[in-house]
């Protein structure tokens, strides 16, 4: 393509789906994330059902993270030294055989707890591997000037989905099934719609033709599975951006608790729950059609920060809130200020990262977002047995806003962080590194 060409196509709001590879792909996260968020929503509700308690519900989310916290430093290794499409393949695959476990589950339910942990252990061990190869596997997609408006879009299919699968989760947990299929009713309908999209995955990424550019042949020992945490920890404006999102959201998640508010706060039942699970992807796609046409060009380190800062604010509203149209509203301000902050750092963590780092920076990222995501699930479950679920939202709103103080504090390199471009955030890399970034 002409040089004139590519500028117009880096110019337009769709420019990233000129790639074949990449509409292939985001098609398929769209379904399967779909799948996901439908099969948590049933799981949530099913546990919650069983135990009637805060801390059993948190568990889910430390029996997702788990794995993670073991496995994560040999992913980013696997990622960088083999196809991570592969990876990714194998994966998935690994996760489809846990949603014929929870359908079964499902069917011949026992009344006890533990079987469901063990599979989401093995969803978080498949999440792990895969989510370190996927976030690396995104640059390879598309041509250099389109990644940015690449991960905008990865984020809309995110949120899409995010908005889609809690609602679709909600419903079909309440679809009411008569005669033979009477059975089928409640979670196991939501397990059979989630394996149906793992296998759709499976088929249009394995469509795919995107081969690995670089692949790293270093050997296989704890320092090169360290490399990852030792560029992060070189490059504090890789270090600012992913702690701060570990530490707010670790605080000021409030997700893992939304089934005791749709039971016991709002009283809004399974659809319900769908609904609050829906806001803050509803949120984040508004946000993220708005970047599509007019794009973060400067001062991003700022509005990350600022960012931050209202998530914080719109914790607070929904932690305290008892009628169901202000719960809702803050949840999508929830989610609206979290996307501009997770596009720039997925932006920053790529472009600031050489290709050969990728995998292994890649999984230090994934392992601060497990912790602020489903470890903080677990986080929010003991404190809302300690305090009760609004105590433990309140304060963790607030502790989201006394993060990003500090954080705006400790990291003037994130603060100053101005265009997001490979050029200028390298440049910023290179002023902060105290050494050359390891192999």
């Amino acid at each position: 393509m002409a040089d004139g060409a590519n500028g117009m196509a880096a110019s337009g709001a769709g420019s990233a789906f000129f790639s074949r590879d990449f509409r292939l792909y985001q098609t398929a996260r769209l379904l399967v994330i779909l799948g996901a968020e439908a099969q948590s929503v049933a799981v949530a509700w099913q546990v919650y059902q069983i135990t009637h308690s805060a801390l059993d519900l948190g568990l889910t989310g430390l029996a997702l993270f788990a794995p993670g916290l073991f496995f994560m430093l040999a992913a980013g290794h696997v990622a960088d030294r083999y196809d991570r499409r592969s990876i990714i393949l194998a994966c998935y695959t690994i996760q489809a055989a846990c949603s014929v476990a929870l359908l079964r589950f499902a069917l011949h339910p026992t009344g006890r707890i533990w079987p469901i942990y063990a599979v989401l252990l093995g969803v978080g061990l498949g999440r792990a591997f895969s989510g370190p190869a996927s976030s690396a596997l995104l640059p390879s997609l598309v041509p250099k000037h389109h990644f940015v408006n690449a991960v905008t879009w990865g984020a809309i299919v995110f949120q899409i989905a995010n908005i889609a699968g809690p609602a679709v989760g909600g419903l079909l947990y309440t679809l009411r099934l008569t005669g033979r299929l009477a059975q089928w009713n409640g979670a196991s309908v939501v397990y059979c719609f989630s394996l149906a999209t793992l296998l759709a995955f499976l088929v249009l990424v394995g469509a795919m033709q995107t081969r690995p550019v670089r692949v790293v042949k270093n050997a296989f020992n704890l320092d090169t599975m360290l490399a990852g945490f030792k560029y992060v920890w070189r490059a504090k404006l890789l270090l600012g951006s992913i702690s701060l999102d570990l530490f707010a959201v670790l605080l000021g998640g409030a997700t893992a608790l939304l089934p005791i508010y749709a039971t016991d706060i709002l009283h809004a039942g399974p659809r319900g729950l769908g609904l609050l699970r829906a806001m803050p992807a509803l949120g984040a796609l508004v946000v993220s059609l708005i970047m599509t046409v007019r794009p973060i060009k400067r001062d991003a380190g700022k509005l990350m920060l600022l960012c931050v800062g209202v998530y914080g604010v719109a914790t607070v509203v929904f932690g305290i809130s008892r009628t169901i149209w202000i719960s809702l509203l803050a949840l999508v301000i929830v989610g609206a200020s979290d996307m501009i902050s997770v596009v720039i750092r997925a932006s920053i963590l790529q472009l600031a990262t050489p290709p050969e780092m990728r995998g292994r920076v890649s999984a230090v990222n994934w392992l601060f977002v497990g912790a602020s995501n489903e470890f903080g699930g677990f986080e929010s479950g003991v404190t809302a047995q300690w305090w009760g679920a609004v105590r433990a939202v309140v304060v963790g709103g607030i502790g989201s806003l006394i993060v990003t103080g500090v954080a705006g504090a400790l990291f003037p390199t994130l603060r100053n962080a101005n265009a997001l471009s490979a050029e200028s955030l390298m440049e910023s890399n290179k002023q902060q590194s105290t050494a050359e970034p390891p192999d």
